[in-house]
């Protein structure tokens, strides 16, 4: 079986070196990046299964990249970053980022939440399922993963396609922000409502841009649920 392929973009030659150290002591392949302008090359040229990366980068920023890349594709992409902040945090998911581990790291944790995201982006590359789900103007297809608002093919990230047919699936049910946090994360709830919230807000921006209409519905106090007409 082919490994997996990452691209790690660190400016910092040490930090860049340990981080290709815990991808291939894991036993994937890696290419190491030191500016955002290399590595939107590399990823123009070369497909990646994951992207670790820095935002403060030479070049092209962290966030320039993730804009540029999330145009057109859909691998995970970590952020790694002394910025800590909630806000910076919040920034980096609405641009399209899958997940944010503040500096300094443990190398055990970058492990992990890789392992996690390369799970749920090889669920997503070998949709099985076979059908369309539809509602209203929406259709979302599970064999090419692709969607479609109102004619118009919407790209969304892996994270997106999940929580679009998770609501699909059952139109009419309200999901908590738990339940989908659970369903797609696929890892316990902590209570923080930003991830889910930063994802629907995306979602929705998404297809209201293809369509002109807002597909999801909150329901205040509870969580989201499909638009009766969508």
């Amino acid at each position: 079986m082919e490994p997996f392929h990452i691209l790690v973009v660190e400016d910092d030659p040490d930090i860049n070196r340990l981080l290709c150290k815990i991808v291939a002591d894991a036993g994937y392949d890696c290419r190491p990046a030191y500016s955002g302008s290399e590595a939107l090359l590399l990823a123009e040229k070369y497909s990646y299964d994951l992207i670790l990366l820095d935002l403060m980068l030479p070049g092209l920023s962290g966030e320039e990249l993730i804009a540029k890349l999330r145009s057109g594709k859909t691998m995970p992409i970590i952020v790694l970053s002394a910025k800590a902040g909630t806000e910076a945090r919040v920034n980096v998911l609405k641009l399209g980022a899958d997940d944010f581990i503040p500096k300094p790291f443990e190398n055990i944790e970058v492990l992990a939440r890789m392992e996690a995201q390369l799970r749920r982006y090889k669920k997503f590359s070998d949709v099985t399922a076979v059908g369309a789900l539809q509602w209203g103007d929406l259709v979302l297809d599970r064999d090419s993963v692709q969607v479609t608002a109102g004619g118009t093919e919407v790209t969304l990230t892996a994270r997106e396609f999940e929580i679009l047919a998770l609501l699909m699936e059952r139109p009419k049910k309200v999901f908590t922000r738990e339940q989908i946090y659970v369903q797609v994360w696929g890892e316990e709830y902590m209570g923080d409502d930003n991830t889910v919230n930063v994802h629907i807000s995306n979602l929705r921006s998404k297809l209201n841009k293809a369509s002109g209409k807002d597909h999801i519905k909150t329901v205040w106090g509870i969580g989201f649920k499909m638009m009766e007409e969508a």
